[in-house]
């Protein structure tokens, strides 16, 4: 899937899966797991900047996805997934740990059975499936990035395309935070963005190759989330920084691992 100093967009107001403000109360801390199954019920009610951001620069990278299966690791309510079915997609599968995310996910019918509980460090697909592969927002909950990296290798095709992307650690540093409130109050869940070495180190030890790595900030089609939520003061001292780290990788052949 889909994180104390006041600097992200509150996730009530402008959602962020990677930021919140902190409210006049220090927000609960909590793991992923709970976090995720308190949040999924609101997750997909709020306009969100960063998943917006990582969006727009995504899509016009995708390659043509006719015929080809694609995978969501770390799905959360399935929003890959389907933009990934909709651009032509032969067959798909969403994969998360959270069972509240995925009952969201089951609800919308373009996706609805094809969604599967598992850890990514333990993928249940033989090897060799995907084209392609996104996972979005969750590298930062992830502990062991090699050993993910790894079996994501595992059940990839040879020369198929993976994107992930993350709160960039920069914004990390500033004080963004993955938070949301409920009616339980605010709420943040324990997460460390990883570098973009770090990331690369990782797919590289998988046999990944890289293609690129890019810093984006937020910019003009995301100013309005964040105006509507009466973040003017903030977006003028936030938006020419780094909000998302998106990486592009390539699974390596055999020939190409061994020259």
């Amino acid at each position: 899937m889909s994180t104390s100093q006041s600097a992200g967009p509150d996730s009530r107001d402008v959602p962020g899966p990677e930021s919140s403000i902190t409210a006049s109360r220090e927000p609960a801390r909590v793991g992923p797991r709970e976090g995720y199954e308190r949040w999924a019920a609101t997750y997909d009610q709020f306009p969100n900047p960063l998943l917006a951001r990582e969006e727009r620069h995504l899509m016009p990278l995708l390659p043509d996805l006719t015929g080809k299966d694609v995978l969501d690791l770390a799905c959360g309510t399935g929003r890959w997934l389907q933009k990934l079915l909709e651009r032509g997609a032969r067959s798909g599968v969403g994969v998360d740990y959270s069972t509240a995310m995925l009952r969201v996910a089951s609800r919308k019918a373009a996706i609805r059975g094809q969604l599967a509980r598992a850890d990514c460090l333990k993928l249940p697909f033989r090897a060799s499936v995907f084209d392609l592969g996104v996972c979005s927002f969750a590298l930062s909950h992830i502990q062991d990035l090699k050993q993910m990296a790894c079996e994501l290798a595992r059940v990839m095709k040879p020369n198929a395309v993976v994107f992930v992307s993350d709160l960039h650690p920069e914004a990390y540093t500033r004080g963004w935070r993955t938070g949301f409130r409920d009616i339980r109050g605010a709420c943040q869940i324990e997460a460390l963005p990883p570098s973009a070495e770090e990331i690369i180190q990782a797919f590289d030890s998988g046999g990944f190759k890289s293609l690129a790595h890019i810093a984006l900030c937020l910019g003009g089609p995301e100013e309005p989330m964040l105006l509507g939520a009466g973040k003017t003061h903030w977006l003028a001292e936030n938006v020419q920084q780094p909000a998302v780290l998106v990486c592009h990788f390539k699974r390596e052949c055999n020939d190409d691992l061994e020259s």
